[in-house]
């Protein structure tokens, strides 16, 4: 990293809103004790959770054996090396790492610390007795958000608004189901995956009194597969190489290679294909993830069996 400043910014949690300057060289411990360089004051955090070195142009992170662990842009690390615009998760906040402005006056720890804990007593007047969170998909990953949400164990929705809207219901921190409101009768999973690759709108979670009660065809895997499994589709997906969602695509003319030799699922898909006539639409209806499907429409391009327009 070159000789810039640095800082923490809190862009989701009890301290939102608030920002801790780093120091070009040294260490610094982040935990819940009050003998600490950097106090976060929340029960997912553990006394001495987590440590920071400084040291020629490079920051990193280390885990100091927490309890709920530390994460960067979603993953549990034990040592990691951080650069700009780096997301960690620490107990219920999201620290992004950002360059200070040029010229802006050094502030010393126990500065940093009291507009730290000013930031929090503007949140909790914000909320009132609410006890959420919310913020941007700009800035939070609906990933990130995930995996706080699972390792505090919460019980609630992840309700998304803008131009696409939708909620993610979590038991004990467990996903259990997903609806995007554009098209409720998809698939839990599919929308799931679909929605973590949403990068705009804004976020809220709304919590749960009481239990959460049963939901119609509700998720079964284990969260953090769930989560990986929904990374790994949507960056299949963005790499290229597949027909685009919008594609209009239908049964190559002259169709030379002989339909026997499709599979009961390649014929159902073909059917799928001569009735909407659009990849999107194609993929809301045909059972498989969205990246399954895509790749099985390539490949019955590729075979002759289908055009794109």
């Amino acid at each position: 990293m070159s000789e810039r400043s640095y800082a923490f910014r809190f862009i989701s949690g009890k301290y939102q809103g608030g920002e801790y300057p780093l120091t070009d060289s040294g260490e610094l411990v982040i935990g819940r004790s009050s003998e600490l360089d950097l106090v976060l004051i929340e029960d997912m955090v553990s006394r001495k959770h987590a440590q920071l070195t400084l040291a020629a142009g490079r920051i990193t992170i280390a885990d100091l054996g927490s309890t709920n662990g530390t994460f960067v842009n979603g993953e549990k690390v034990r040592r990691a090396q951080l650069k700009e615009g780096d997301r960690i998760l620490i107990g219920t906040s999201i620290l992004k790492l950002v360059a200070r402005t040029a010229g802006t006056a050094p502030v010393d720890a126990r500065t940093a610390q009291q507009n730290l804990e000013r930031a929090a007593a503007a949140q909790e007047k914000k909320q009132g007795s609410r006890t959420t969170v919310q913020g941007r998909l700009e800035e939070v990953p609906l990933v990130d958000l995930l995996q706080l949400l699972s390792t505090s164990k919460k019980t609630g929705a992840i309700v998304i608004k803008g131009y696409r809207g939708g909620r993610v219901h979590l038991r004990g921190g467990k996903i259990v189901s997903a609806v995007i409101d554009a098209d409720p009768t998809l698939p839990p999973r599919k929308a799931l995956y679909r929605m973590v690759s949403w990068s705009q709108g804004g976020f809220e979670f709304v919590p749960q009194e009481g239990d959460l009660p049963t939901m119609p065809n509700e998720i079964a895997d284990a969260t953090e597969h769930l989560i990986m499994d929904a990374m790994q589709q949507a960056d299949a997906l963005a790499r290229g190489g597949l027909p685009a969602a919008t594609a209009a695509i239908g049964i190559a003319m002259p169709l030379s290679p002989r339909l026997r030799e499709l599979s009961p699922d390649e014929l159902d898909l073909m059917q799928l294909v001569h009735n909407y006539g659009v990849v999107q639409a194609v993929l809301d209806r045909a059972s498989g993830s969205d990246l399954e499907v895509a790749r099985k429409i390539a490949a019955l391009i590729q075979r002759g069996y289908l055009r794109q327009f």
